[in-house]
């Protein structure tokens, strides 16, 4: 039995060393497929991470505001971002809206937290700098429109007036939202409560939330169910994007894997087909001296096994850095290679590989000694 397995291990090494060249051709082929599958598998998994902080840049994608009426409790919106599981929420503000007059006209008034703004509205496009902390009661924001019909410009002050009372507070950027805040002075929360005569009200609450796996949606789910009197809802324009998106990239990965997959597996094919009828007299030689089919089976099989383990490890090196590549270039992030890549791309390759060998090996089991030993 010894001398039979060292035999096995002798034709096998054999083998691979006088066919180099073809050896090579279906361990490039697997390596390629392998390479192609460790990236695409580590982008898979980590996408989620990616693109959720890509899409962030969309802004706010949760809204909690109250069910009835235009206000509610500030203390409820703590509330629950104080129960958020732990890293879930990336960002969260208040923001309460009113009018107020300035010296020359009635503007709309609206409070923040200044310390998240950033993190909400990433896509302001801000002429000056933002207000870093939310208990600052002497600075403003003020939205492009508004800045031109006032005349200011970062540094200058805006007075507002409610009969004897004159709050002045300086511009420390100007903002183009493109929407309706462009027309808007923003205030610290506490500032707009005070002046709007509305202590812990708030209108309404934005957060950037999470979109791992459909975490916006559970989410809103879980929090409605709580909390019947509030309405709570993922903004569709951004978590639905996030999901659409994920969907697609996902899809196309897939795709991608399988033609790959697919095409390797049919070089693999041809070429052990042709390794195989360059061999037919050797493998008609090792019948003749008692080997069976089960023997031959064996050999192509680990002949084939081995190219292919070889393949998966250069694969999972080079599709790693190929992963690596296609963060740094879509996402401006390292991915992350996670466990199951590894597995994933051993079994796959091996899969593909085997079911390469099936024609082959089934021509070379058919074999018959005589006829080719004799040259027909």
């Amino acid at each position: 039995m010894a001398a039979k397995r060292t035999m096995l291990w002798l034709l096998v090494w054999r083998a691979l060393r006088l066919r180099f060249q073809r050896v090579s051709v279906v361990f490039a082929a697997l390596m390629v497929g392998a390479t192609i599958v460790t990236a695409l598998s580590a982008v898979w998994f980590d996408i989620n991470t990616k693109m959720s902080e890509e899409l962030r840049t969309f802004g706010a994608n949760f809204y909690i505001g109250p069910g009835h009426g235009a206000s509610m409790p500030q203390r409820e919106l703590q509330t629950l971002l104080d129960d958020a599981p732990a890293g879930l929420v990336h960002g969260a503000s208040p923001w309460l809206y009113g009018m107020a007059r300035t010296e020359l006209e009635k503007v709309v008034i609206v409070g923040v937290w200044f310390e998240s703004l950033q993190k909400l509205v990433p896509y302001w496009q801000v002429q000056g700098s933002w207000i870093g902390v939310s208990f600052d009661d002497r600075n403003a924001m003020i939205g492009v429109k508004l800045a031109e019909r006032l005349n200011v410009q970062p540094g200058d002050n805006v007075t507002l007036v409610d009969h004897n009372q004159r709050k002045n507070l300086q511009i420390k950027g100007i903002v183009e939202a493109g929407d309706a805040t462009d027309n808007m002075l923003i205030v610290s929360l506490d500032v707009a409560q005070a002046w709007l005569h509305q202590p812990g009200k708030i209108s309404h609450g934005l957060l950037s939330v999470s979109n791992d796996v459909g975490q916006v949606e559970r989410y809103a789910s879980r929090l409605q169910s709580q909390y019947p009197d509030l309405e709570i809802r993922p903004v569709r324009k951004v978590s639905a994007s996030e999901g659409q998106v994920l969907d697609k990239i996902k899809g196309l990965m897939g795709l991608v894997s399988l033609v790959i997959l697919a095409l390797s597996s049919l070089c693999v094919n041809t070429t052990l087909i042709a390794i195989v009828g360059e061999r037919a007299r050797e493998f008609a030689l090792q019948k003749a001296l008692g080997a069976s089919n089960g023997d031959i089976v064996r050999q192509i099989l680990l002949e084939t096994c081995i190219i292919a383990l070889a393949a998966v490890v250069c694969g999972w090196l080079l599709g790693y850095l190929l992963a690596q590549l296609l963060g740094l270039t879509v996402f401006n992030a390292a991915i992350s290679l996670r466990l199951p890549v590894l597995p994933i791309t051993l079994v796959l390759s091996l899969l593909v590989a085997i079911l390469a060998a099936i024609v082959p090996v089934r021509r070379a089991v058919n074999v018959e000694p005589a006829n080719v030993l004799k040259g027909e």
